[in-house]
């Protein structure tokens, strides 16, 4: 119940602040060009409170958080007296149209340039790309726990996220990738994973893990958080302790412990268990014993407790001068804008699965969830939804602001405006292309709820 609304709540607030300063961006470029603006609105639907100020505006805050408006004064939709003709939107040059059309989308462009700068003047805490296990193709490729990738396809990675992001791009477009790591020794290596050789149909969310990639950051470090009393674990380990071997296999995780524990049940016998405490390498000998899981299911166990939730820590940390990051925020902002794009591309060739279109309740989790992380990462959520709201909002399709854009190059190439006719077909169009695609992200965000 705390998620939900949690949710809901930064769900709302991260909403009206960037659809708030996407309406100020038409708002304010139409007020420059003399236009009349009759509502101001956050939200659709009945208003929950408005004013007006000396100039007439209606500014209003309604009931569904899902969007906004400005609306002008306009002779096609409302009648307008003789003296105020030359204030109405469509008496307006063709270029001063465009300009105040697309002044919301440059307002949600400029203000992600300026949360990623904040953000980097701030500090953005994060994961480094680091390897913390490789198995399957990874393992063959030469990858090995430790290895920080450092480029992927020439391109240069800092965090898990980045890595992660640049893999996945490659799998969907079937192609391998050539690798640049610094392994624990703090060599340069090259390495190319094949993830050509992916299966059709993979899970698009797991590439790195199909490609036998575990991030150290994922990985939950073996140590002992309670001892069983009376099984093989008590009088030899002790809580505190940091599993690092068994039988000479390094161990780098609570899920690797688990396994070897197994093999070393069905294969019988005594085992050599190598720990850190208090600074020292310890090797104990212990037998695993047969008992059973949480679910009743018959597992080899030494009856060492590992705790339940981990949250690991992190490695890495993105901050510049206040001036430095004004190029790293504008940098940042056109890699985004390049991989937004290039998913859109995917996702329209059927590169890219169609479940990569999200909607509200998908917002709404991240948006809690980077709030928990901290002020850093529900940043940077702003502003990669900020990159999104602009990038949306420039498709070229009727009643968005690119429809609009688009019915006004047509109008300066013809020398006159489109029809009546034509523009009330469009948005029809339009009408219908943006109620399949909200019914698409509504569809998987039920279907990211259902439990697999």
């Amino acid at each position: 119940m705390t998620d939900f609304i949690g949710s809901v709540w930064w769900m709302i607030v991260s909403l009206g602040l960037l659809v708030t300063f996407h309406e100020f961006g038409h708002y304010w470029v139409g007020r420059l060009c003399g236009v009349k603006v009759l509502r101001f609105s956050v939200g659709f639907g009945r208003p929950l409170w408005s004013r007006r100020d000396r100039h007439g505006t209606e500014f209003a805050i309604a009931a569904i958080p899902l969007g906004g408006y400005v609306k002008f004064l306009d002779e096609r939709e409302v009648e307008v007296h003789p003296h105020e003709r030359g204030q109405a939107f469509n008496h307006k040059t063709v270029w001063q149209r465009i300009a105040i059309v697309a002044a919301g989308p440059i307002a949600n462009l400029l203000l992600c340039i300026l949360l990623l700068w904040a953000m980097f003047v701030i500090g953005k805490q994060d994961y480094s790309a680091t390897v913390g296990r490789a198995t399957g193709m990874a393992a063959t490729a030469g990858l090995g726990s430790g290895d920080r990738l450092l480029r992927v396809d020439g391109r240069d990675v800092i965090t898990l996220g980045e890595a992660s992001m640049a893999l996945t791009a490659a799998a969907m477009d079937r192609r391998d990738v050539t690798l640049q790591v610094l392994d624990p020794a703090d060599q340069l290596r090259s390495r190319t994973l094949p993830l050509s050789q992916l299966p059709a149909g993979f899970d698009e969310r797991r590439v790195p893990i199909l490609a036998g990639v575990y991030w150290r950051a994922w990985l939950q470090p073996p140590l002992v958080d309670t001892i069983v009393k009376g099984s093989a674990a008590e009088g030899h380990l002790q809580t505190g302790d940091l599993i690092v071997a068994i039988d000479g296999q390094r161990i780098d995780s609570v899920e690797q412990a688990i396994s070897e524990v197994g093999s070393l049940g069905r294969r019988g016998g005594p085992a050599m268990i190598e720990v850190l405490r208090g600074g020292e390498r310890l090797a104990l000998e212990i037998t695993p014993r047969q008992g059973k899981d949480g679910k009743g299911q018959p597992t080899w166990q030494i009856g060492a407790g590992f705790a339940e939730s981990y949250s690991p820590a992190y490695d890495t940390l993105l901050k510049f001068g206040p001036l430095q990051s004004v190029t790293v925020a504008v940098r940042e902002t056109g890699r985004m804008a390049a991989d937004s794009l290039a998913m859109m591309g995917r996702i329209v060739t059927g590169k890219a699965s169609l479940q990569n279109v999200s909607g509200p309740v998908t917002i709404a989790r991240v948006a809690n969830i980077s709030a928990k992380r901290g002020v850093d990462w529900f940043i940077q959520f702003l502003a990669l939804l900020s990159l999104s709201l602009c990038i949306i909002n420039l498709l070229p399709i009727p009643i968005l602001d690119g429809g609009h854009l688009l019915y006004y190059l047509i109008e300066l190439v013809k020398g006159s405006p489109l029809s009546e006719r034509a523009v009330a077909a469009g948005q029809y169009i339009g009408l219908a292309l943006l109620a399949g695609l909200m019914g698409l992200a509504f569809y998987n965000d039920i279907l990211g709820l259902v439990p697999r």
